[in-house]
């Protein structure tokens, strides 16, 4: 099954690629294929071909509760990805971390994604524990 994984890093841009990378190893372990998309950069990137997405992002704020502005565009511009099955991930940093998942969940629920798992995470060992036990199929 072809995977999507694509990030946003407003900031801690390495220590979230970090996080995606072994999230992808993880991924890639089950025998599926795995493309990371810097959704900050490649913002002419198309997701239809896609059966799965993860999208992963951070807080831009200290107080939490928002995400980088570019998410929602960079989804309404992906290509066909209503009904996409797909997983939301935030890296821990900030405070009301739970309000900022809950806010990265909306913008993709609003593009017709169906999610099926969300966490948030600290470190890359973790992200490869969760992408080990994801079910894609």
């Amino acid at each position: 099954m072809r995977v999507a994984i694509v990030f946003f890093a407003p900031k801690n841009r390495n220590k979230l690629l970090d996080i995606v990378k072994a999230l992808a190893a993880g991924i890639e372990s089950k025998g599926h294929r795995v493309d990371i998309v810097d959704g900050d950069h490649d913002v002419n990137t198309k997701l239809t071909i896609y059966q799965y997405i993860v999208v992963c992002t951070c807080a831009t704020t200290t107080f939490g509760g928002k995400i980088s502005d570019r998410v929602g565009p960079f989804l309404s511009n992906a290509g066909i990805i209503t009904g996409k099955r797909s997983s939301a991930f935030l890296m821990k940093g900030g405070m009301r971390i739970g309000k900022t998942l809950s806010t990265l969940m909306k913008v993709m629920e609003h593009e017709g994604m169906y999610l099926k798992y969300s966490e948030i995470l600290s470190i890359s060992s973790e992200a490869e524990a969760i992408g080990k036990r994801l079910h894609i199929d």
